[in-house]
């Protein structure tokens, strides 16, 4: 059997064996008990997108502790659903969010303040206080996003009141 080794430009086998370490640190074990692994889903919960239909989709939402990826063409709302979300995740769980604050890592220059107060506007939330929640950074590269996501990580541990990073 042959195997292949592919090289990605910007990330040396190097490179790449460092994030798999970070990895496994942050993981540790791959595996875990039936009772850990319960435990863990009842610390899952869902934020609302600020949308009934799109929650019905999603089953109540986007899930915690997951990745969600949402694409589309050009003027589909996926800004405004960042947006959106962005604001909904501060809100109570009783309406659809998390209490807490927002990474917001922009890797295309859409992120509006403007737009966000207008989003807390609807939600009867302040719009200096949603964007003082808000966290925010401009990716200019794949490699700097990384070095935005490892940043975020330290925050995260720091503040236990982070919730959604977009």
């Amino acid at each position: 059997m042959r195997t292949h080794t592919f090289v990605i430009k910007g990330m040396s086998e190097a490179k790449v064996e460092k994030i798999k370490e970070a990895a496994h640190k942050i993981l540790g074990s791959s595996f875990s008990t039936g009772v850990e692994l319960q435990d863990k889903r009842k610390r899952v919960f869902t934020i609302s997108t600020g949308s009934k239909s799109v929650d019905g989709i999603l089953g109540g939402g986007v899930m915690s502790q997951s990745i969600s990826e949402v694409y589309g063409e050009f003027r589909t709302g996926k800004t405004q659903l960042a947006h959106t979300m962005s604001v909904v995740a501060q809100l109570p769980p009783d309406l659809g969010g998390a209490s807490g604050k927002v990474a917001y890592i922009d890797t295309e220059g859409t992120f509006r303040p403007d737009r966000i107060k207008s989003i807390a506007d609807r939600f009867g939330v302040d719009g200096n206080m949603a964007l003082e929640n808000i966290l925010y950074a401009r990716a200019f590269n794949s490699e700097h996003q990384m070095e935005l996501i490892n940043e975020c990580s330290q925050r995260f541990a720091e503040d236990k009141d982070f919730r959604l990073l977009v």
